[in-house]
């Protein structure tokens, strides 16, 4: 993702969830997974204390900044924008020191690394908070 401007992010943003929405999901959330790792990375920008103030989809990528929480909010809000059956359970959690997306019952983990979708996550702690894809539809209303 090497947009410069609102509109290429948006446009590219959109161009992913086109392409997503009819490939078999592990690839699917592959493309996610990695469109959102070539963001312009920041160590800290959203903090799970301010949730309730966290940006819709639009401003995000109008933002263009993403730390660890906003490259987590944008694949959630990516995965829940695709509106898959296979994709209805998704979580956006934080754990320990990492902000993971939970996908399948944990079958699928992303926002670990740039180039894996992880099915196992050894270092699994408890989960302290969570942003289910329920709670963020509401917010998309």
């Amino acid at each position: 993702m090497r947009a410069t401007t609102f509109e290429e992010r948006l446009q590219q943003w959109n161009r992913l969830r086109e392409i997503c929405s009819t490939l078999p999901l592990d690839e699917c959330l592959l493309n996610i997974n990695q469109w959102w790792f070539q963001t312009a990375w920041c160590p800290y920008h959203l903090h799970w204390d301010d949730l309730r103030d966290w940006p819709d989809p639009w401003q995000l990528l109008s933002d263009n900044i993403y730390c660890d929480v906003a490259r987590g909010l944008g694949i959630m809000y990516t995965v829940t924008m695709l509106d898959r059956a296979d994709l209805q359970d998704s979580r956006l959690v934080e754990e320990d020191q990492r902000n993971l997306v939970l996908i399948n019952k944990r079958k699928y983990i992303l926002n670990y690394s740039h180039d894996d979708i992880l099915n196992t996550y050894l270092d699994s702690g408890k989960i302290r908070r969570e942003l289910t894809q329920q709670q963020l539809k509401q917010k998309l209303k």
